[in-house]
């Protein structure tokens, strides 16, 4: 492969998921804090609170998480359409589009945060829904990504596989930096998050769109710096070979045949006209060619 150039080597896809990670935190923490304990990253949340809201649990909300979800899930699909084509995982056009529109949703919820405010509880449900879309979209486009450890939406099971790993578990400390900086990330988005949201949640929501924005800008130098390299010309073997044998030659002499030469000057089947040592009933040496007709056709003496 080709080694990054220029302002490529410091762009990496897993540094790239992990600011979409820190995105999460952020924007989980705005749904919290701010609309409704609404979870627009992570799903399990809103899963389990619809569960206890069907159990009779008091005072939870379902709208919001109901609506969340299936936004959420409507992203994904979406963005799992559009990424149906690409076969091979890595950055492409498609993923480019994909986060780009994940921005300007955000950047559009942002806007209406800061205008509408949260006051309303159509606007949080609709602010929510909106969130939970980009997160999607997100999700999905990182999963065909495929940076290991790296969900960009949920660390459970990054945390699963920190602990198991680690010298308390199977002692196999792979990966052990990349997932707990996926932990960190997050926990750091939701610490922004929360400290913007005393100001306005609308500037959160437009802090997580500007990350968005620039990730969108800098994925495609993923791209071009893992790009294969052409590979060198292909030869023939045959002519090389023979080639090779002519040049190394003495001079003044033949080149030793090879295998091929062998199986050109004796094809399949064929038998060569080497006689066969025997001997006669005197005791001199005779070949098969020198036996009379009668006595190879009978095989009598």
């Amino acid at each position: 492969m080709n080694a990054p150039t220029g302002g490529a080597r410091w762009v990496t896809l897993p540094g790239l998921m992990l600011a979409l990670t820190f995105v999460t935190g952020v924007i989980d923490a705005v749904g919290y804090l701010r609309l409704d304990q609404v979870f627009a990253g992570n799903m399990t949340g809103n899963v389990v609170i619809l569960g206890m809201a069907a159990a009779g649990g008091s005072r939870l909300p379902v709208l919001g998480p109901a609506l969340a979800l299936v936004s959420f899930l409507a992203g994904a699909a979406l963005a799992g359409r559009v990424l149906r084509g690409a076969v091979r995982p890595g950055w492409n056009r498609r993923c480019t589009a994909l986060l780009a529109g994940g921005a300007a949703v955000l950047g559009a919820s942002a806007l209406a945060l800061t205008v509408l405010g949260t006051d309303a509880h159509g606007t949080r449900a609709a602010a929510a829904s909106a969130l939970a879309l980009a997160m999607g979209a997100q999700a999905a486009t990182a999963r065909h990504l495929a940076v290991r450890d790296v969900t960009t939406v949920v660390v459970t099971s990054t945390l699963t596989g920190l602990a198991a790993d680690s010298r308390l578990g199977a002692a196999r400390p792979q990966g052990s930096l990349r997932r707990l900086s996926a932990v960190v990330s997050i926990v750091l988005g939701a610490v922004a998050g929360a400290l913007l949201c005393r100001v306005d949640e609308g500037a959160a929501v437009a802090v997580a769109a500007l990350v968005v924005a620039v990730v969108t800008a800098l994925g495609p130098l993923t791209a071009r710096s893992t790009a294969p390299a052409a590979g060198p010309a292909r030869t023939t073997p045959s002519s090389s070979s023979a080639d090779a044998r002519t040049a190394s030659a003495p001079a003044g002499t033949s080149p030793a045949p090879s295998v091929a030469d062998a199986r050109t000057a004796f094809p399949a089947g064929a038998r060569a006209d080497t006689p066969r040592p025997g001997r006669r009933d005197d005791g001199s040496l005779r070949t098969a060619g020198s036996r009379p007709a009668r006595q190879q056709r009978t095989g009598r003496p």
